[in-house]
């Protein structure tokens, strides 16, 4: 690790953008390229004017013709400009041309970074605010051959071009700067993304950190931080643990989502996911190969006790992972946010599974006090869209009656609005559950984890007991601060 990026300590709390760039512009080693496509040179303008910039800007470039920016980074497949996959090919293409270019002879003690963005600002019409993918790859030591990177996207929250580029280039230089300086901890790395910023101005939506100095780093957990320090409303992760742009996983796909804590994922839930999306396929608009499944899990229920609890948060992400499933953790404690959510993303159908208990909740009046319109505000935009719930039957605890959607019992005051759904095909029972796993509650099975009880194991998905067992999940061990919070 090079020791000059953690010289000059009087530099540390400096707030200023311009002595964020004249740090890195004084160093004698940081040297690497910008390509900024879609808003202008606004981050390494920053260098620019903060001075000394010739010794850390071997290039900056904007290929804004489409022509001209294909023939240096290639064309893509679904036609797009503003994507992860253009900016990877972005960040790999100017890396190998500081290879190619620096000697290493000449230039042994270097550290080469690229920094690339590619960005759509609101347009004319003032109808799509404007979005973009950021990323820098970069070594902290000289010798390193494999590089980090990181890479994130972001959603403007401004009203006007010039205001979203003066956003973007404080963005660029605070990432940059982290990068290089702050690399060590990613937690408080993500949070300086805001320095100079206000959270109105700009969403962060995902993250991913990769590289060697980030081979301890979950982005899972990662992911978890935007939640939690108010970046995002919901950030997803796929089966691999890397986190993924819910707006390009959703794009213009029939969705199904199943709501649960997970915690653990048990046979039931796994019964509710595949009756259900037997189900969902079989929808005459639904095409199986455009349909995304994903477990969502909200914020609300990652409060165990109050605060979140990280380690319970990754049991459940691991468990869910090796299922081979796509989650989203998001903010909305009611279901009519959630849709209003996916709603942004397609016009497609929209599948909710839910037990009878969650659907029983739905017609609670006291969920929607704060809105003007009340329960049929909340209830208009849950089921304008193209929606229908999927309900998995309940047991009766005392009396021992299955309960469905035929005889469930919702307040005299919404029995008529229930009547209005159920009738119009908003609401379907599913038939062909599993009766013998009826009993199976995830509360009961943590218990049993947790007091070292015997007999949990068959409550789970084939596989899920191991998993538990070999990486002690769900016991009352830390997670490992590897850094400050």
């Amino acid at each position: 690790m090079s020791s000059v990026l953690n010289q000059d300590p009087a530099f540390e709390n400096i707030p200023s953008i311009k002595a964020k760039t004249l740090r890195i512009n004084l160093n004698p080693v940081i040297y690497g390229t910008f390509a900024e496509i879609g808003a202008g040179q606004e981050t390494a303008r920053h260098f620019f004017r903060s001075g000394g910039a010739s010794g850390t800007i071997a290039k900056a470039m904007s290929a804004y013709d489409k022509n001209f920016s294909d023939a240096i980074y290639g064309t893509e497949k679904d036609g797009r400009y503003v994507t992860q996959s253009r900016l990877e090919k972005m960040l790999g293409h100017e890396m190998h041309l500081m290879e190619e270019r620096i000697s290493r002879e000449d230039h042994p003690d270097r550290l080469f970074f690229t920094y690339a963005n590619t960005v759509a600002t609101i347009d004319f019409s003032k109808r799509y605010k404007g979005h973009g993918w950021v990323g820098i790859m970069f070594q902290l030591d000289p010798k390193q051959k494999e590089y980090d990177e990181i890479i994130l996207h972001l959603r403007f929250k401004q009203n006007e071009a010039r205001l979203q580029q003066e956003t973007l280039g404080i963005v660029g230089v605070n990432l940059i700067y982290g990068a290089f300086y702050k690399y060590n901890k990613p937690r408080k790395l993500l949070k300086y993304l805001y320095d100079h910023l206000d959270k109105d101005t700009v969403e962060f939506d995902m993250v991913n950190f990769n590289g060697p100095n980030f081979k301890n780093v979950d982005n899972r957990l990662m992911s978890l931080q935007l939640i939690r320090n108010d970046m995002t409303d919901a950030v997803m992760f796929g089966p691999d643990g890397n986190n993924l742009l819910p707006a390009a996983v959703l794009y213009k796909k029939n969705i199904l989502a199943l709501r649960g804590s997970f915690r653990p994922v048990t046979k039931v839930n796994m019964d509710m996911f595949q009756k259900s999306y037997d189900i969902f396929i079989r929808e005459q608009t639904v095409e199986e190969e455009n349909t995304i499944v994903m477990f969502e899990i909200t914020l609300s229920n990652l409060r165990a006790s109050g605060e979140i609890d990280e380690q319970d948060f990754m049991d459940r992400a691991e468990l869910l992972c090796s299922l081979g499933t796509t989650v989203l953790i998001s903010k909305f404690q009611e279901y009519y946010k959630l849709v209003e959510y996916l709603g942004n993303f397609t016009k497609a159908r929209i599948g909710l599974t839910m037990g009878v208990n969650n659907l029983v909740e739905i017609f609670d009046e006291k969920y929607y006090r704060h809105l003007s319109g009340g329960i049929l505000e909340a209830f208009g935009k849950l089921f304008f869209k193209d929606l229908k719930v999927y309900l998995y039957p309940m047991k009766n605890p005392e009396t021992g009656q299955i309960m469905t959607s035929n005889n469930i019992k919702v307040h005299p005051r919404m029995k008529e609005l229930y009547k209005f759904f159920k009738y119009n095909g908003k609401v379907m029972d599913i038939i062909d559950y599993d009766p013998e796993i009826m009993d199976i509650f995830s509360r009961d099975v943590l218990k049993k984890i947790t007091s070292g009880e015997k007999g949990w194991e068959m409550m789970l998905p084939e596989g899920v007991a191991e998993i538990i067992k070999k990486k002690k999940l769900f016991t009352k061990h830390t997670i490992e601060e590897k850094e400050e919070v």
